[in-house]
C-alpha cells in the first residue's frame, strides 16, 4: 500500500483531507520561505558570545546524544538490522552520537532540524542540513512538498518521490505562529541573553577603566576663572591617555593648583549589578529547560542538591527530546525499512538508575504481582 494514497491515483469519494490545510498553502502559493528569523544573529550572539546559552546548548545536545537509539524489528530488538547500522554509522564523516548532537544542536539554536536521506531504494547514508540554509515549499495540501537548500550561490530543490516518501526528515519545537518552522529555545531567550551580554560588556569596561566608575575632577578658582575650552580638552585628553585603562589602573595623578579629584562612590552593587546578571542567567537556564544548579548559577536552591537537579534535567528535557528524535526517525525510516521501531535506550543512562533501582524495589516488594507483570510494569520486553 502507497505512503500517500491520494498520490497513487484518483481519490476515492471517501478519501479524508484536511479542510484547513489548502488555507495555510495560500500563505505560501507554492514557494519557499525562508525562515522567519535572523538566524545568524542568534547563534552569534547567543551560542558563541554567550556561556550561558552555550553551556545549556551543549549540555542538551551531548546528553541526549549519549543516549543510544535501538531498532525494533517485529517487537525484538536487533541490533543487526540495517536500520541499525544506518543508525551507528550514518555517513562516512561522522559517528552516531556526532551526527544525533549536531541535530540536537540545531533543534535548541534554530528550533528546526533537518535529516537528508542518500540511497537508492532503502537509506545508505543520513546527512543533517544547516537550518538557516532549508526553506520549504508549501503544497497544494498545506504541506511541504519540497525542501530547498541552497549555500555559496547554487541550491538544490529537494521533492517527494514517487511513492510519496520524502527523503528529507524535518524535526522542529512547538511555533504557536507558523505553520512550518519551529521556535527555538535561543529566540525565547533572546532578551535575557542580551541583558547578559550587555552585563559582560559593562563589566569589562569597568576593568578597562581601573575596576571603578570614573570621578570628577573639580576646578576650584577664588576670582571665579574658568578653564578655556583648549584647557578642558587637554586636561581631558590626557585623563584618557595617562589615566584609563587597565593598564593605568592604580597610577597616582599629580593636579596642578586649582585642581581636585572628587571620586563619584557608584559601585556595581550599587547598580544591582550582579544580581541583574544572575536573573539574566536564570531566565537563559529556564528557557532552555536546564535547572540553574547544574550551571553553577548562584540564587536558585529549586532542588535539594545536584543529584535531583540532574535527574530532573534528563527527565524533563533530554529524555522528551530523545523521545521525539527516536519517534521522527520511526515514522520516516518506517517508510523504507519495513515493521521497524526506534527506541532511545533509557537504560543505558546512569543518571537514571536510581530511579531504575527504586522501580525494581517497589515492584520486588509487590508479593501479589508475577514475574511477568513485574517485567512489564518495568518496561522490560521479553
Amino acid at each position: 500500500m502507497p505512503l500517500f494514497p491520494w498520490r497513487a491515483g484518483p481519490a476515492a469519494p471517501e478519501a479524508k483531507h484536511s479542510r484547513a490545510g489548502p488555507l495555510i498553502a495560500l500563505t505560501g502559493a507554492g514557494r519557499a520561505r525562508w525562515t522567519p528569523r535572523d538566524y545568524a544573529s542568534l547563534a552569534r550572539e547567543g551560542f558563541n558570545r554567550n556561556p550561558v546559552a552555550y553551556r545549556c546548548v551543549r549540555m542538551i545536545a551531548e546528553a541526549a546524544a549519549s543516549a543510544p537509539l535501538i531498532v525494533f524489528s517485529g517487537g525484538v530488538r536487533d541490533d543487526t538490522h540495517p536500520a541499525a547500522r544506518l543508525l551507528a554509522m550514518p555517513n562516512p564523516e561522522q559517528s552516531g552520537a556526532e551526527w544525533l548532537e549536531g541535530i540536537y544542536g540545531a533543534l535548541q539554536t534554530a528550533g528546526n532540524a533537518y535529516v537528508e536521506a542518500v540511497g537508492e531504494d532503502a537509506p545508505a547514508e543520513l546527512w543533517s542540513l544547516r537550518p538557516d540554509r532549508v526553506q520549504v515549499a508549501p503544497g497544494r495540501q498545506g504541506w511541504p512538498e519540497a525542501y530547498e537548500y541552497a549555500v555559496g550561490g547554487r541550491s538544490v530543490r529537494i521533492v517527494r518521490e514517487a511513492d510519496g516518501w520524502m527523503p528529507v526528515m524535518h524535526l522542529k519545537l512547538f511555533h504557536p505562529t507558523d505553520d512550518h518552522y519551529g521556535f527555538s529555545p535561543l529566540e525565547a531567550a533572546a532578551f535575557a541573553i542580551d541583558v547578559h551580554n550587555a552585563s559582560g560588556a559593562w563589566n569589562k569596561a569597568l576593568l578597562d577603566n581601573a575596576a571603578r566608575p570614573s570621578g570628577a575632577l573639580v576646578f576650584s578658582s577664588k576670582d571665579g576663572e574658568r578653564l578655556t575650552e583648549a584647557q578642558f580638552m587637554a586636561l581631558k585628553a590626557e585623563l584618557g591617555d595617562a589615566h584609563a585603562g587597565a593598564a593605568n589602573a592604580g597610577r597616582p595623578m599629580v593636579l596642578e593648583g586649582g585642581l581636585d579629584w572628587k571620586p563619584m562612590s557608584m559601585t556595581p552593587a550599587d547598580m544591582d549589578f550582579i544580581a541583574g546578571k544572575h536573573a539574566a542567567a536564570r531566565e537563559i537556564a529556564l528557557a532552555f529547560g536546564v535547572p540553574p544548579q547544574l550551571l553553577g548559577i548562584p540564587g536558585d536552591a529549586t532542588y535539594a542538591n545536584y543529584r535531583e537537579a540532574n535527574a530532573a534535567f534528563w527527565r524533563g528535557t533530554v529524555v522528551p527530546l530523545a523521545r521525539k528524535m527516536a519517534g521522527a526517525l520511526s515514522g520516516w525510516l518506517g517508510g523504507r525499512f519495513e515493521d521497524v521501531r526506534i527506541e532511545p535506550d533509557l537504560d543505558a543512562i546512569p543518571a537514571l538508575q536510581p530511579e531504575r533501582d527504586a522501580l525494581w524495589a517497589r515492584l520486588n516488594a509487590a508479593s501479589f504481582l508475577t514475574d511477568e507483570e513485574r517485567r512489564r510494569m518495568a518496561g522490560v520486553g521479553d
